[in-house]
């Protein structure tokens, strides 16, 4: 199973892709969006957000997504910019008819690290072994890369409890 996790980000928004089989993680590709043109009105940025995501599901075909929920911010215009973002990539991947996993901060810093208040280097470093990179990838595309890992270790735990229920 093919899997693209998506930390949103109105300037810049991180992707990954895995594999998942028995259990097993396997790097396919990560890396950023980046719409930091100041010159770019938010419409375009989202618009850029939009087509970007739309072209990593193209390439990299996945079979489901995940992406990140937004965090309150003491700044609502920052929480709204956030928000906006992520209502961009989730409209990319519901267009592409993927199924979209949604996960908390906190659920994906615990699921990867084993600590919901992990800090982002915690969760590069934890992305680098459970995917046996040379090197940590960039905060941005490890946040991405983490909630594909917690989309695949939510979904064989989802299958393990199906397969448990019809043994019943």
């Amino acid at each position: 199973m093919r899997i693209v996790g998506i930390d949103p980000g109105l300037r810049i928004t991180g992707f990954g892709v895995i594999e998942f089989d028995q259990q097993r993680l396997k790097y396919i590709a990560s890396g950023v969006i980046k719409t930091s043109n100041d010159k770019e009105s938010n419409s375009e940025r989202l618009g850029t957000i939009f087509n970007s995501v739309t072209e990593v599901i193209t390439t990299y075909q996945p079979d489901i997504s995940s992406i990140e929920q937004v965090f309150v911010n003491i700044n609502p215009q920052s929480t709204l910019a956030l928000g906006q973002a992520r209502g961009a990539a989730i409209a990319a991947l519901v267009c592409q008819k993927l199924p979209v996993y949604e996960f908390s901060a906190l659920q994906v810093k615990k699921n990867v690290v084993g600590s919901g208040h992990a800090k982002k280097e915690q969760v590069q470093e934890m992305v680098r072994r459970l995917l046996s990179l040379k090197s940590a990838p960039s905060k941005d595309a490890a946040d991405a890369l983490a909630v594909a890992i917690c989309a695949a270790h939510h979904h064989q735990m989802n299958l393990q409890i199906q397969k448990s229920s019809k043994l019943k």
